[in-house]
């Protein structure tokens, strides 16, 4: 059976896993633990990603990531490429180092972001690297030190996990903390790595039961959540792919973009592009960018070379078009249909 593809959308809740090779070591000393780290913090602010939860192991990792402004493909295209090539040249091997591609689920955010945050960071303790809770906070590859105030990751977004425990921050950690101490009984909890509905429902028993009261949910391997989300996960991904491909019909490409914007603002095509910070100039490239990464998926690096603009322009270009774009409501066709 092939294999699905990943759905993803801005604003997505992810759990990212990653495993070496026949199970082999991912990261064989510091300087790898290092390497990894370095490039989620440049990554995760230049794509405007979002980091709830971290845990590097000698031989898999887990992130839990929220969508930016760039499709979760392609942060982590460059993320496992780069972090390979170093990896590889720094121990002279050649080769694949990460077994398969990493696997992808989109999770339901009020219903479980607090249970992975805790799961993932419980991961150093379940896989006896660490001595007991107290033990946890002294792991230094792992979110949970920086939630307790311990480590500065300023690409780690600790405070929106403490919000949910509080307005204090002293007291909305010491709540934090004795949520995860009290999932060390709950064990590896298989029930937050995949998607499904057996997953969703925690277990058979849990599926038999809904089944047999007459209540049916629909179910999909890549997204952990209840019937309702999937269902409007799976109708956005349709969307989208109908998008694109009525996109590819028409013919758009960059060009055609900036003729549609240009439209839009009464501007021509040659003054959207020319350098300059004149505020209407600012607003048609803003949507602009907005729509060239989210409807064609240009990469931002590519879209700062093509409009001579920096990369961290281009993702600033990008969350000032999104606004633009929903409060003025502009749409890429007249009729709407996008």
């Amino acid at each position: 059976m092939p294999r699905q593809s990943r759905i993803d959308a801005p604003g997505a809740l992810q759990h990212l896993m990653g495993r070496g090779i026949d199970r082999r070591h991912i990261f064989l000393d510091k300087t790898d633990y290092d390497d990894f780290i370095d490039r989620l913090a440049r990554l995760f602010p230049e794509t405007g990603t979002s980091c709830y939860a971290w845990s590097l192991m000698p031989n898999h990792f887990h992130l839990l990531l929220k969508t930016g402004s760039a499709p979760i493909s392609r942060v982590m295209q460059r993320l496992l490429t780069g972090y390979v090539v170093g990896f590889n040249r720094r121990h002279r091997r050649v080769g694949h180092l990460f077994q398969n591609r990493y696997k992808s689920i989109l999770c339901q955010e009020e219903a479980y972001l607090l249970e992975l945050v805790r799961y993932i960071h419980l991961n150093p303790l379940r896989a006896g690297l660490v001595s007991g809770y107290d033990g946890l906070a002294h792991y230094p590859y792992c979110g949970h030190r920086v939630i307790l105030g311990r480590q500065a990751e300023d690409w780690q977004d600790a405070s929106y996990v403490l919000r949910s425990f509080g307005n204090r921050a002293g007291r909305a950690r010491q709540r934090y903390g004795e949520f995860v101490r009290a999932g060390i009984e709950k064990g590896r909890r298989t029930d937050l790595t995949g998607g499904g509905l057996l997953r969703s429902q925690g277990g058979w028993a849990a599926v038999t039961a809904m089944r047999q009261s007459g209540e049916y949910q629909k179910g999909d391997e890549r997204i952990l959540g209840d019937g309702d989300f999937v269902e409007e996960v799976l109708s956005r991904a349709e969307e989208d792919l109908i998008r694109k491909y009525r996109l590819a019909a028409e013919g758009y490409d960059l060009d055609r973009l900036i003729e549609r914007v240009s439209e839009l603002v009464d501007m021509e095509p040659e003054e959207i592009v020319e350098r300059g910070k004149d505020k209407r100039k600012v607003v048609a490239r803003s949507i602009l960018c907005f729509w060239a990464t989210d409807f064609l998926g240009l990469s931002q690096t590519e879209l700062a070379r093509q409009l001579g603009l920096t990369q961290p322009s281009v993702s600033q270009a990008v969350q000032r078009g999104k606004k633009i774009v929903r409060e003025r409501s502009y749409a890429l066709f007249d009729h709407k249909m996008l």
